[in-house]
Order: structure tokens, then C-alpha cells, then sequence
């Protein structure tokens, strides 16, 4: 997978095998390890002043993407895009 950028949507198969379009918010470097966070286009064109889910992936070395594997990454990346998202505001 190329180098992905914000405002891209691609789809995924999530778990359940279920497709899903997602939007790529943000994208940030961390360790040396890409991240981006998404969110479901359905949620994002959505017209409501609902919060949307946001998840965060990793990009492996092959650009392929992965879940994110321990919850002290997930902390990680999370307190990263925390601030990211804070400074949109």
C-alpha cells in the first residue's frame, strides 16, 4: 500500500469480515513507526453534532496495515492524536 494521506478513504475488513470505507483524519510518525487514525465515512458525512469513532493503525514496513498490538502503543498513539485533535479544535 502507498503512503497513505489525510482526506484518502479506502475500505477495510473489519473482524467480522464486514467492509467498511474509512477516511484517513490524521497521520503522524512515531518511533520511526507510521500511524494514521481513521473514521467510517458513513460517520464522518453524517450531519450530526454526534462524537465519531475514531481507530488508529499502524503501517508495517511492507505498507501494510495492522492493528495496533499492546495497549502501551495504544496509549502511545493514542496521547499523540489526543493532541493532534485538540489543536484542530
Amino acid at each position: 500500500m502507498e503512503k497513505l494521506e489525510v482526506g484518502e478513504i479506502f475500505t477495510i475488513i473489519d473482524e467480522k469480515d464486514q467492509e467498511d470505507e474509512v477516511e484517513v483524519l490524521a497521520t503522524a510518525t512515531i518511533n520511526d513507526r507510521q500511524y494514521i487514525a481513521v473514521g467510517l465515512v458513513d460517520d464522518i458525512q453524517s450531519e450530526t453534532e454526534d462524537d465519531i469513532d475514531i481507530y488508529f493503525l499502524k503501517v508495517e514496513e511492507n505498507g501494510e496495515l495492522a492493528p495496533i498490538g499492546s495497549q502501551e502503543e495504544f496509549n502511545k498513539v493514542s496521547k499523540v492524536f489526543d493532541e493532534f485533535f485538540k489543536d484542530e479544535d
